[in-house]
Parts: structure tokens; sequence; C-alpha cells
């Protein structure tokens, strides 16, 4: 089976390839020639990544899935939520998305958080979404260099570095990421 991934971001087709482990044949945008910037319009993270699978699904007939994900930090009321990628806003940098957090949450006792992916996939028309949920907290500063997005300042629970700061494999085990592409892996593995 082939499925395309809809998103133009290489860090995450770099996060899940891994995962997958040729259970489907992972096609990316470039793949099917599409260059499009995808509309992520949506007021929820389920909505997005709905939003995006259907694009693909309906403008190149093709088999698909799309992943949004959303940082939610319990002291700042779920923010940045469906707006982690632009939290800092239009055009902005993972650090520019950081020093935001990180300025709102500065001398904040509360720093519990969560990352949550909902993956989109779309086969035949029919729609079906996967969850992955990680809790943890709000560093202080930045720690690591791998991952990306809000990664060297989170710290999942259980764990006494960033997920800036493990390997893309011990990541990959417990991220949200990780946890809704094996549900989605377990799902395709069964029809």
């Amino acid at each position: 089976m082939e499925l395309v991934f809809a998103t133009n971001n290489q860090h995450k087709i770099k996060e899940i390839s891994p995962l997958i482990n040729g259970s489907f044949h992972l096609l990316s945008l470039n793949d099917i020639k599409c260059n499009d910037e995808i509309p992520e319009e949506q007021p929820t993270i389920e909505g997005n990544a709905s939003q995006k699978s259907h694009y693909i699904y309906e403008k190149f007939e093709i088999n698909c899935f799309a992943d949004d994900t959303g940082l939610e930090i319990e002291a700042l009321n779920g923010e940045p939520g469906v707006f982690s990628a632009r939290y800092a806003g239009e055009g902005c940098s993972f650090q520019d998305n950081i020093d935001k957090v990180l300025g709102k949450m500065h001398g904040e006792i509360n720093r519990k958080a969560r990352f949550r992916t909902v993956i989109s996939l779309l086969i035949d028309g029919k729609e079906v979404q996967f969850e992955g949920i990680v809790n943890g907290i709000i560093l202080t500063e930045k720690y690591g260099e791998d991952g990306f997005g809000y990664d060297p300042i989170f710290m999942p629970d259980g764990y006494g570095i960033s997920f800036a700061e493990m390997t893309l494999e011990d990541k990959n085990q417990i991220s949200h990421r990780g946890i809704a592409t094996r549900k989605l892996v377990d799902y395709l593995n069964k029809i």
C-alpha cells in the first residue's frame, strides 16, 4: 500500500519513517509533485489534521494521512495549542516560538504541559483519526540540540532530559507523534 504523508515538514517525515518500518510505502508531497501550501485554518488540532488530509485526497485522489500537533500548557490555558507552529506570528521560527513560551512562563510555578498529535487517515474516502498524548513540563531554558519545535524546552514525565536531548529512537518510544503513528500502523496492518 502507498500512502502520502501530507506534510512539508522534513523533521516529521524523518521522525515517523522508522515507526512505519515497511508497513506501507511512504510517499512525500514531493513524490506526488505537490508544492502547495496546505491550508490549516481550523480551530482544533483534529480539524487541521482532517483539513490537510482531505485537501490532498480531494486534489490528488490518493490515499493519505496528515497530522497536526499542539503543545498545550496548563498555566497558559492550553496555549499555544492549535497555534503551536505559528505562536509567535506568521513566518516565525522555532526559536521565536520557544522565546514566546519562555517569556510567558517566566516565574510560573505550574509548568505542566502536554504534546498532543492527531493523525487523520483517508483511505478510499473514509477518515479515521488517531491520537497520541505525552505529558511533561516546560523547562526554564533550552536543553539539547536534536528534535525540532518545542523539543528543547519540553521534558516528558518520568525522564530527566528534554526531548531535544533524546535519541530519535528513545523519543519515538514515548512521543505523542510516536504513539499516534503506532496506532496508525496497527490499524493499517489489520485492514
